[in-house]
């Protein structure tokens, strides 16, 4: 009796011992969102106290400079478009004529975009002042400045500066340039002869107008729909490897994924509710904390080259001899309407195309070899025959066009001292200011004062 009492009560003890084992697992489970929620504000207290939270709300799970410089595209109601991707800080707006465009008035810490759209600190007039001289530069996300510093550092920016500098030292040192008249003494000419010349005394404007993607077809459309009523003095066009990732069924480049959307509902609603779950988890500093400061993605390589916007470059290059041709004309054709645009609006126009990381093979610097590795082993070959090609149009359009005067871009990059290239395309500020001195050096001689002879009367005294 005794041992069954005995049993019974160590039975009941075990009984209990479980039910209040059971317990602490439904706890447990209730205290998860609790313990996020406290390691959450713990992350937040830490990342405000080291000073980091505006670091941290604008790291995107990729290089800061990325995200920067990523665009976001919007719809009509200045909203991010279901199923693309938006966390890009570059806005940009869907344009009938264009393909897209960059939405005026924004700003971050590497860029400004003015009213207009354009790279630049200030608007810019279509009423133009008789003492300004503008010069528009076209092309795609080298022309634009992209992972440049800030907008001083773009090649605009840098042209911009040299030409007002030349200006401002022409006023402070005129005996230091060629004079108005020339002199009537042999002995005197022949020194007046080997001063520097005179560039006309204007405000220059160098406007930034190159938008990241751009293909030839779109620097057309916007030259002839956008650039010509700004009254420009003279036209950049630095462009060429777009052309080579747009297949040749486009006209020009355009927001991406927009035929896979139409073309499938469901896919379109599949990424929509992806983006929307990503930024939800994105809100999170525990989130972003773990990706930034553990899996460290910005100290990792990464490459963006529009309009291969999330694709590998190789997945846009064509191995097709005929597709490579027919890439290349339409190039040449789009090439040959800007040519005739700005020579019926008698405007100079310079054309190159704009370098590559190729050229750097032989003597790679800082990371270019590393660029080099990822774009793989049968990249230099398909870039270097479709620039071939690409430089036989410009060319083939030069032969009937006065106006067009071609600059060896690639030339000018390579030989640049130290790193010049950040990834495939796109230029360090080093050699930003590379190409701006030669810029400068090829648009100058256009803008010339010419001396007048010595007009006569009174020999003046020896």
């Amino acid at each position: 009796m005794f041992f069954r009492s005995s049993r019974k009560s160590s039975w009941s003890s075990r009984s209990l011992y479980q039910k209040k084992k059971a317990v602490p697992k439904r706890w447990i489970l209730l205290s998860i969102p609790l313990v996020l929620l406290g390691l959450e504000l713990l992350t937040r207290l830490v990342v405000s106290a080291t000073g980091k939270t505006a670091e941290l709300n604008a790291f995107e799970g990729e290089p800061l400079n990325l995200t920067a410089y990523r665009l976001k595209f919007l719809d009509a109601k200045g909203q991010p478009f279901d199923g693309l991707p938006d966390h890009g800080q570059l806005a940009a707006k869907r344009s009938p004529v264009m393909g897209y465009r960059l939405v005026g008035n924004q700003q971050n810490s590497a860029w400004k975009i003015n009213d207009q759209g354009f790279r630049s600190d200030q608007p810019i007039s279509l009423d133009k002042p008789k003492d300004e001289v503008r010069v528009f530069i076209l092309g795609g996300s080298a022309a634009f400045g992209q992972l440049s510093t800030n907008n001083q550092s773009t090649i605009a920016g840098q042209l911009e500066t040299r030409l007002n500098q030349q200006v401002a030292a022409q006023k402070a040192s005129p005996n230091k340039f060629r004079p108005d008249t020339l002199p009537y003494f042999a002995d005197e000419l022949e020194k007046a002869l080997k001063l520097p010349p005179r560039i006309r005394e204007a405000r220059y404007r160098v406007v930034n107008a190159a938008v990241p993607g751009y293909a030839s077809g779109n620097e057309l459309a916007q030259l002839a729909f956008e650039i010509l009523p700004y009254q420009p003095d003279a036209i950049v066009l630095m462009n060429g490897y777009a052309d080579l990732l747009v297949p040749s069924a486009q006209e020009g480049a355009d927001m991406p994924g927009t035929d896979a959307m139409l073309e499938s509902a469901p896919r379109h609603l599949m990424a929509g509710l992806g983006n929307g779950i990503r930024n939800f988890f994105d809100q999170f500093y525990l989130v972003k904390g773990f990706q930034y400061w553990v899996l460290r993605p910005q100290a990792s390589f990464h490459q963006m080259i529009p309009p291969a916007f999330d694709t590998s470059v190789q997945d846009h290059l064509t191995a097709d001899s005929k597709e490579l041709e027919r890439r290349t004309d339409r190039y040449r054709q789009n090439l040959q309407q800007v040519a005739r645009l700005t020579s019926a609006a008698k405007i100079p126009l310079f054309v190159g195309l704009q370098p590559e990381v190729s050229i750097r093979s032989a003597k790679p610097a800082g990371r270019e070899k590393e660029i080099l590795e990822q774009l793989g082993s049968q990249y230099p070959e398909q870039i270097k025959s479709g620039y071939t090609k690409l430089q036989g149009s410009i060319e083939q359009v030069k032969k009937g066009s006065p106006q067009l005067s071609t600059l060896n871009l690639a030339e000018i990059a390579n030989g640049t001292q130290g790193e010049v290239f950040q990834d495939a395309i796109h230029l360090t500020d080093t050699a930003n200011r590379a190409i701006a001195n030669r810029l400068f050096d090829t648009i100058t001689p256009k803008l010339h004062v010419q001396p007048k002879p010595y007009a006569g009367g009174d020999v003046p005294p020896s």
